[in-house]
Parts: structure tokens; C-alpha cells; sequence
């Protein structure tokens, strides 16, 4: 039992007020470093103690690692495992709703989620279908104007009509496949939620009690969910200025919207942050309050111990500044006994990259850097979980095409066309095109009494090119080989179903990989290379592994069906995939990449005009200078104990050379902050002997020699 005495010994005052207060609509102004996990935790732990049942209570937030970080805090405060209660990331919690209700919208609920690669997929599809030429079809754009589209980020106008068709048939695919896209997640609940008013009631029955994390961060679609379902005892924690999303819907505005939309707000601010030195808090609060748009406050903090100015380098060129951030590293290592993992190094963009992992290399020291190609994302891997997601739904299209000649079965350009064309005459997906072409052979074999074809049948002939004269050379033709493979390909699905059900998922999944012989397919897509196979298939049995390792998570309650798992590994993010193999390593990421994040060293590089701010914000809108100081700001507010910054004075853009400014922002640090160095100069040839002189002095070398 948490009894109040024992929370005002744990927590500051503004921290209690918000842990004790739980009753009406609540807006926490967590600052950075304030505790603001530490109040939620705290808060549901004491709601529990009240008496209020775990299955009334619902927060939300933005990544699975901080859904599992609140979740695991919360238990571990009440020693209860806590099964009822409701901690998830948005888009999750989606999932949760539409496994329950897309049934109502005409989806089947063992739906599948298509991620970027999915989508994009199934746009060159739509677009094929509607004979669009491929060159004119930048699909990554096409992707982005849809999501755009779909979230009421953007209408149509003049310059994007030319897609409303391609957009219709992309939506209709997805229905067709019986999949949904991320977006969906978020879109399709309150869809339900609007047509259905019974289910909505039926989940406002459910959750009395709603707190949403990162609440500067949501949406607008994300702050309508939540505004549907919430009745009066609603919290919302954020910081205006930590709101650096806006490029994907985020808009901090919705705290001005919960105030109106929300009779009776109770304010609470967190000012105290447990964090950063007085020095690096006070260097924030300087760069932020050039901010007008904004709620007022200031961080403060007790950490004295430490307190060491900010320094600012001025390196000649990106190269310089490279081997600047890896010397400091180095030497702070050595003087200080610091791990490698203590550092974080900032940059704004990707393309600053480059250099310091150079530098890093040649130091020989080990990094990780943030955003790569995520493990889901690897070929080999793809290939296997194509195969579970059309065990698990036969009618995923996408998927089904990944991997029905993989490893290859003999299934030729030509049969796709003709299974694509039977699947546009029947309006089905392929499964049921292959399906109905099995029972059409089985019964042509069985009796040729039929006479003529009907509509939609396909005759079954060669799969080789056929003349130009000849009446049976439409694409429709397959042959008894291609059908052979066929029901080859899906025996193997079939035989396979015992994977949704049951224990033992890994194992079978081992099985699957045998069964289709993956290794041999691997040594023949790299005929030259027995090593880079083995590295495919060690990945292979690195998925199996972690398959079996969840399986045996006791905090899974036993749900580890085939849908279980597949859902979980769709909604990892790549900030969420386990990161126990980057411990012992210098942290280098994107600022962006960075927030929730906090390091004892942070060097942040780049802070010129053109970087941060980017030059490409302020073309687009003078006024996203705010959001591009947010961003510094949560840069700034990274660090522990000793913040570097640098810029530098030229810089390698494209193929040529130019000159840089220092960001605008460097002059909103209160001066008496901070420390500045010059970049070296070069030594003259009299100064250098000098300098020698002095040296063998120190070390009492003979100066003949």
C-alpha cells in the first residue's frame, strides 16, 4: 500500500498533487527531466490503492519501450501482476479495438498489418492495375500524400487529383487482402467509434480512468480517439516545448484544445528537473524562452555538483569536428573512467553522419547509430514472416506473392498474371483464385462432360510462349506444372495451420524453414558467397530464437498464438527493438531519435544556420524557427552533467565546399554559460622549435641531441 505520508517522502510537492488528484479533467506540464514516468507510475499505483479496478484504468503513450518501462515500474510499486490493466501505445491499443470490432466495417478480425514495405507494395499494384506507368509513380511520395490524405493531414487539390483513383483502389485493396495499413490503427477505431455509438458507450463503460503520456506529441486523429472515449477523469501529461513532431501530425496546440474541450482543467506543472546541471538547465531556459508561442516555466535544479560550462567548438570543416567529438570521447574515457555508452552525440540530419563514424573507426570506438535497417526489415526475414502471415491470413495478397516462389516452385511471371486476372474476374484474392483453379482442375479431371467453358474459366495449357496466331495465348493459361506447384505451395500453408493455435511456435517455425529447404534457396541466391548465406541464415535462426525466448516471457500471460506474435513485431518501432547489443557503445543518433533519451556527455554537432534551424523548415515556414528551437532545446536537455557543441566554419554540402554561421541559437545561451574555442592555427616553424626546446627541458633531454 502507497499511504500518502509515505508519497510525500517520495515525491516533491507539484509531483503529489498530481499523483493524489484523480478525479476531473487533468493537465500535468511535465518539463524535461521533471519525474514525469516516475508521477504516472505513481499515480496509477495510487488509484489502484483506492480501490479503482485495474480494468477501468487506460494509459497511453507513443512507443511500446515506454508502455513496458510504465507498466513494469507500476508493478513492481504494488507487487501485483496486474493483468486487467490497460498500459499501451496508442496504435496497440488500436489493434486491441479493431481484433474486437472491424467486423462492423466489413474486415475479417484476423486481419493483417501492412507495414511502409507493404504499402508500397500494394500501391504498385493498385497503380498496375489502372495501367499507370511505373516511371511516373514515385511510390514513396504516393505513400506519404495517402497517409497524408487518410489522417486529414492534407485534402486533395489540383496537384494530387491525379491520384484520387489510384488512392480508391489502394483503400479497396487493402479491404480485398483483408489488411489494414498503420494508419488505419488509428483512423478505423474512431470510424467505429462514430458509426457504432454502442460500441463506443461500451468501451466508455470500460475505461472510467484515461492518461495519455507525451500528450504534445498526439495527433489530431490521436486526440479525437481519446476525446471519444474519455467521460471526465481524463490526465494528460506533456511540454509544449518538447513538441517536435509536427512533420508527422503532431500538433501541441491539442493542450490548448483539452483546456476548452474540458470543463473545469486543474493545472499542474513540473518544474523540477532531477536530470541536468543548474548550468545546462539555465543554457535551456535561455534558448527556449526566445519562444513565444508557449506555456511560461522554468526548470530548475538542486544538482549542483558538477556544474561545468558549456563549450563550444568552432572546427574548420566537418572532418575536423569529427575528430574533435572522438578525441574528447577518448580522452574523457581515460581521465574520467567513463563508459563508452555514457555518451550521446546529436546530429540533425543523417547526411552528418558520415564523418564521425569514420572518426569512430579509426579510434576504434564502438557506436551504435540509430536508425538502421531494422532487423524485421532484412530480406531473409521478411521471407519468413511472409510465410507466418499467410499462414495466419491466406488472403494476404502481398505476402502470399513474397513467397509463393520463394524458394522458387517453377511459378513463372506469366502464372502471376493469370492468377491476378482470375482474382480480378472474381473479385477475390489470390488464395481463393488458386482455390477455385484447383477445384476447376479437379473437375475437368474428373468429367469432360461439360462441354464449353464458362466465364471465368481459365483453360489449362502450356506456360511456354505460345504464337502470336494462336486463340489460346491469353495470360490465363496455366500449365500442369504450375498447377502442380501450386497445390504444392498451398499443402505447405495448410499442413502449416497447426501454428495458430497451440504451444511450441518456434519449433514449428524451425520445422517451416526445413520443410521449404531455405538454406539450399540461400546458397543459390549467393552463389559466390557460402559466408554471406550463412549470415542470412544465422539471422534466420536469431528470429527463431527470439520466437522461442517470447514465448517463455511469463509476463505474456500465455497469449502466444501466431496473431499474438505477429502483432507484437508489427508495432515494434526501431527505437523499441532490444538494444542490450549497443550497451558499452557511444550512442550516435538524430536529435529527434534522442527525446526521452539522457546521457552524463552529450555532444551536439552541427549547430549552424542551414542544419539547425534547417534550412528546408525555415524555406517552408518562418514560423517552424519555434519547432527548430524545441528541437535544440531537447538537444541541450539530453545532457547530465557536460554538454559540447560544435560548428563548424565550412562544410561539405553535395559535392562542393561552403561556409557556415553558427546557429542563431548559440547566442540565446546566456554568455557567462558558456566556454568557446577557437579553432587551432597552425604552429609556425619558430614557435614549433620553441615548443620542442621546451619539452626536452621537461624531461631533461640534452639539447644536443
Amino acid at each position: 500500500m502507497l499511504d500518502l505520508d509515505a508519497l510525500k517522502k517520495e515525491l516533491n510537492p507539484q509531483q503529489y498533487l498530481a499523483v493524489t488528484t484523480t478525479e476531473g479533467p487533468i493537465l500535468i506540464i511535465a518539463g524535461a527531466g521533471s519525474g514525469k514516468t516516475r508521477v504516472i507510475t505513481f499515480r496509477i499505483a495510487h488509484m489502484l490503492d483506492k480501490g479503482i479496478p485495474q480494468s477501468q484504468i487506460l494509459a497511453l503513450t507513443f512507443t511500446n519501450k515506454a508502455a513496458r518501462e510504465m507498466e513494469s515500474r507500476v508493478k513492481e510499486l504494488t507487487q501485483k501482476k496486474l493483468q486487467n490493466l490497460t498500459v499501451s501505445t496508442f496504435h496497440a491499443f488500436g489493434v486491441r479495438i479493431l481484433r474486437q470490432e472491424i467486423a462492423a466495417l466489413g474486415w475479417r478480425e484476423n486481419f493483417t498489418i501492412y507495414d511502409e514495405s507493404d504499402k508500397i507494395a500494394l500501391i504498385k499494384e493498385s497503380g498496375r492495375e489502372l495501367k499507370m506507368s511505373p516511371e511516373a509513380m514515385d511510390c514513396y511520395k504516393i505513400a506519404i500524400l495517402f497517409s497524408d490524405i487518410k489522417t486529414g493531414r492534407k485534402d486533395w487539390k489540383e496537384e494530387t487529383d491525379m491520384y484520387r483513383e489510384l488512392y480508391q483502389s489502394y483503400q479497396e485493396g487493402l479491404k480485398l487482402y483483408n489488411a489494414v495499413d498503420f494508419d488505419d490503427l488509428i483512423v478505423l477505431p474512431i470510424k467505429i467509434f462514430r458509426e457504432f455509438p454502442e460500441i463506443l458507450q461500451k468501451y466508455r463503460d470500460r475505461y472510467k480512468y484515461l492518461m495519455i503520456d507525451e500528450f504534445q506529441d498526439t495527433s489530431h486523429q490521436q486526440y479525437e480517439m481519446m476525446h471519444l472515449l474519455a467521460d471526465k477523469n481524463v490526465a494528460v501529461v506533456g511540454d509544449d516545448d518538447q513538441s517536435i513532431y509536427s512533420w508527422r501530425g503532431a500538433d501541441y496546440q491539442n493542450i490548448i484544445n483539452f483546456e476548452k474541450d474540458f470543463e473545469g482543467v486543474k493545472e499542474i506543472r513540473l518544474e523540477q528537473n532531477y536530470r541536468s546541471t543548474e548550468t545546462i538547465l539555465e543554457a535551456a531556459n535561455g534558448v527556449i524562452s526566445h519562444n513565444t508561442n508557449r506555456k511560461d516555466k522554468k526548470l530548475w535544479s538542486q544538482k549542483t555538483v558538477g556544474n561545468k560550462p558549456i563549450e563550444i567548438f568552432m572546427p574548420q570543416n566537418e572532418t575536423d569536428e569529427a575528430d574533435f567529438i572522438a578525441e574528447s570521447i577518448q580522452g574523457i574515457c581515460a581521465e574520467e573512467k567513463i563508459k563508452y555508452d555514457d555518451f550521446g552525440v546529436l546530429i540533425r540530419s543523417n547526411t552528418q553522419s558520415r564523418p564521425i563514424e569514420e572518426a569512430f573507426l579509426q579510434a576504434n570506438i564502438p557506436y551504435t547509430m540509430s536508425g538502421g535497417t531494422s532487423f524485421f526489415e532484412r530480406k531473409e526475414i521478411k521471407d519468413v514472416v511472409s510465410y507466418l502471415r499467410v499462414i495466419a491470413n491466406h488472403d494476404d495478397d502481398i505476402n502470399l506473392l513474397r513467397v509463393l516462389n520463394t524458394p522458387r516452385r517453377g511459378i513463372g511471371r506469366s502464372a502471376l498474371e493469370a492468377l491476378n486476372e482470375r482474382a480480378a474476374a472474381l473479385h477475390c484474392s489470390l488464395w481463393e483464385a488458386i482455390k477455385s483453379l484447383q477445384a476447376q482442375d479437379s473437375g475437368a479431371n474428373g468429367s469432360q462432360a461439360d462441354g464449353g467453358m464458362q466465364d471465368g474459366d481459365f483453360e489449362l495449357v502450356s506456360d511456354e510462349p505460345q504464337s502470336k496466331a494462336s486463340p489460346k495465348s491469353a495470360s490465363g493459361a496455366l500449365s500442369p506444372k504450375t498447377l502442380g506447384a501450386l497445390a504444392e505451395f498451398t499443402s505447405l500453408i495448410e499442413s502449416n495451420s497447426s501454428m495458430l493455435g497451440g504451444k511450441g511456435l518456434a519449433k514449428k517455425v524451425k520445422a517451416l524453414v526445413e520443410e521449404i529447404n531455405y538454406w539450399d534457396f540461400l546458397i543459390l541466391e549467393n552463389p559466390k558467397s557460402e559466408k554471406a548465406a550463412r549470415f542470412k541464415y544465422l539471422n534466420v535462426e536469431s528470429l527463431i530464437n527470439s520466437i522461442e525466448q517470447w514465448e517463455n516471457n511469463p509476463d505474456n500471460f500465455g497469449k502466444t498464438s501466431l496473431y499474438d506474435y505477429l502483432n507484437r513485431i508489427t508495432l515494434l518501432s526501431r527505437d523499441d527493438m532490444d538494444d542490450e547489443g549497443d550497451k558499452g557503445k557511444v550512442n550516435l543518433m538524430t536529435i529527434h531519435a534522442s527525446k526521452g533519451l539522457e546521457f552524463p556527455v552529450v555532444f551536439i554537432a552541427g549547430a549552424e544556420e542551414g542544419l539547425i534551424p534547417h534550412a528546408r523548415a525555415i524555406e517552408e515556414d518562418e514560423k517552424n524557427v519555434e519547432e527548430e528551437r524545441r528541437l535544440f532545446y531537447v538537444a541541450i536537455t539530453r545532457a547530465r552533467d557536460k554538454l559540447y557543441i560544435s560548428s563548424c566554419a565550412k562544410r561539405k554540402k553535395m559535392s562542393a565546399t561552403v561556409e557556415c554561421q553558427p546557429s542563431r541559437f548559440l547566442d540565446e545561451i546566456p554568455p557567462r554559460l558558456v566556454e568557446y574555442h577557437e579553432p587551432q592555427q597552425a604552429v609556425s616553424d619558430e614557435k614549433a622549435l620553441d615548443i620542442l626546446a621546451n619539452m626536452k627541458k621537461m624531461f631533461s633531454v640534452p639539447s644536443d641531441n
